[in-house]
């Protein structure tokens, strides 16, 4: 195996949660997940040798795998006529309060729109305002503004009882 084949396969091994993270973020269904992630990999692959080092290699992990979700997103979206089918096995024990909150915090997340379903992630993996613009691409201050009313958003979702 080549030197940068090795280097990618380290690369991937030590950001595999983090891509999971980010598919599990726009679909809820095994198998989609695993297209989404291999779709993600052909394209970090594709990039890699380009990559320069001017960020954190998580940053452009996560860049890269926001954008090909969000694109895949988009293109499905266009393809059905009905949102929100979300189906298959739960990642959550339905069984413990925690893990059903966490399923409807899930859900509320998933009626966001791919850029602010990127922006509450990132902010979920306690990554810095400064961190989260380089990854999509604003400044810190906008993701400040951006973060309050997808807050809001969710708490707006979870006064009016909306549990998706």
């Amino acid at each position: 195996m080549k030197q940068n084949e090795k280097e990618f396969m380290q690369m991937v091994r030590a950001n595999k949660s983090t891509i999971y993270t980010v598919c599990y973020m726009f679909s809820k269904d095994s198998d989609e997940v695993d297209d989404l992630f291999q779709e993600i990999l052909v394209n970090l692959w594709q990039g890699y040798s380009r990559f320069e080092g001017r960020s954190n290699i998580k940053t452009w992990v996560y860049r890269v795998s926001l954008n090909v979700c969000i694109t895949l997103d988009k293109k499905k979206k266009r393809k059905r006529a009905v949102e929100g089918v979300l189906s298959g096995v739960s990642p959550f024990d339905d069984t413990d309060s925690n893990a059903r909150q966490m399923e409807m915090l899930r859900k509320r997340i998933a009626k966001l729109g791919p850029f602010d379903r990127a922006i509450i992630l990132l902010w979920l993996e306690n990554m810095s305002y400064e961190e989260i613009g380089d990854v999509v691409g604003i400044t810190a201050k906008n993701v400040s503004v951006r973060l309050f009313r997808i807050k809001e958003e969710l708490k707006r979702m979870n006064s009016q009882g909306n549990e998706c």
